[in-house]
């Protein structure tokens, strides 16, 4: 028996959606089950998601950020994730240095992560998988979609015959895509959206707010205007860059977050940030670095 939980439980054919009490924003999401006639997988067990709900056979890590981890340690299933983000899985201190942090911000978030998520130090038995593998439910089957950009790892899932796409931190919000990583990728993020748009189902779920899109058509809609996000972020840069600028002048002008969020990670999400933004709009000839800064051309 399902034990209570903050979650509800929402069924999509084979799959039923965890979805969030507290809407899906971070650090909280919404968890998948896929239930199968000879076995069931987890998706990203939240914080929200305190226990094994049905009993799984296998939990899949969508990739290597706190917030998709937090329940993991609820569940005694083999694991999984992306060869590119499993060591990350496998180890918290690896999960920090990818986030490409100061010594004093990697403390700072380290203190926050087991704060909020009370993390063990990794899951180092996690199995690394490539693009492809195909869970084998029985009647059903999930397969992994590689999806980098957002991390070097990040992995969608299809199941099928049920149409349900898990675009995972493909999350389609307002706040637009994240690609603060060490190991992330604005050109690769792109090919990511591009990948999904061309995927058929009759459902798309996300682990952030949105939750659960019907339809091809309603989903590619909002992928188009969630893809925007990085137009406007290259047209935010240039505006600023009238005159040479430091990257420490355009951390603390912000492409991101706005300007009264702190967080102990935001610096370094807005330094990576800044940084693919310059080599993309160098690589574009709309930016030169010069002995002064950066300037738009």
């Amino acid at each position: 028996m399902m034990a209570a939980s903050s979650f509800r439980a929402t069924p999509f054919g084979a799959v039923s959606v965890l979805a969030s009490a507290h809407g899906g924003a971070y650090p909280y999401g919404n968890s998948v089950i896929v239930n199968g006639s000879a076995g069931s997988l987890a998706i990203d067990p939240s914080l929200e998601v305190d226990h094994d709900p049905v009993g799984v056979d296998a939990v899949m890590v969508s990739h290597a950020h706190e917030d998709h981890i937090a329940g993991l340690k609820h569940f005694s299933a083999p694991t999984y994730s992306h060869h590119s983000d499993v060591e990350a899985v496998r180890s918290l201190d690896v999960l920090l240095d990818g986030y490409g942090l100061t010594s004093q911000e990697k403390i700072d978030v380290a203190e926050d992560i087991h704060g909020q998520f009370d993390l063990p130090a990794g899951f180092p038995a996690t199995t690394g998988v490539d693009d492809g593998h195909v869970f084998d439910l029985g009647d059903v089957t999930a397969t992994v979609i590689h999806l980098p950009g957002h991390t070097a790892g990040h992995c969608g899932v299809l199941v099928e015959p049920t149409g349900f796409l898990y675009v995972a931190d493909i999350d389609l919000t307002s706040f637009g895509p994240m690609y603060g990583d060490v190991g992330s990728s604005v050109e690769a993020y792109l090919r990511s959206i591009d990948a999904v748009r061309d995927i058929e189902a009759r459902w798309y779920g996300t682990f952030h707010q949105k939750g659960v899109v019907e339809g091809a058509t309603e989903f590619r809609r909002r992928l188009t205007d969630y893809a925007a996000v990085i137009a406007r972020r290259d047209d935010r840069l240039l505006d600023f860059l009238d005159r040479p600028r430091t990257l420490g002048d355009i951390v603390a002008h912000r492409l991101v977050y706005r300007p009264h969020v702190q967080l102990p990670f935001v610096d370094a999400v807005e330094r990576r940030t800044a940084e693919l933004h310059l080599e993309r709009l160098i690589d574009l000839e709309q930016v030169d670095r010069t002995d002064s800064g950066y300037v738009r051309i």
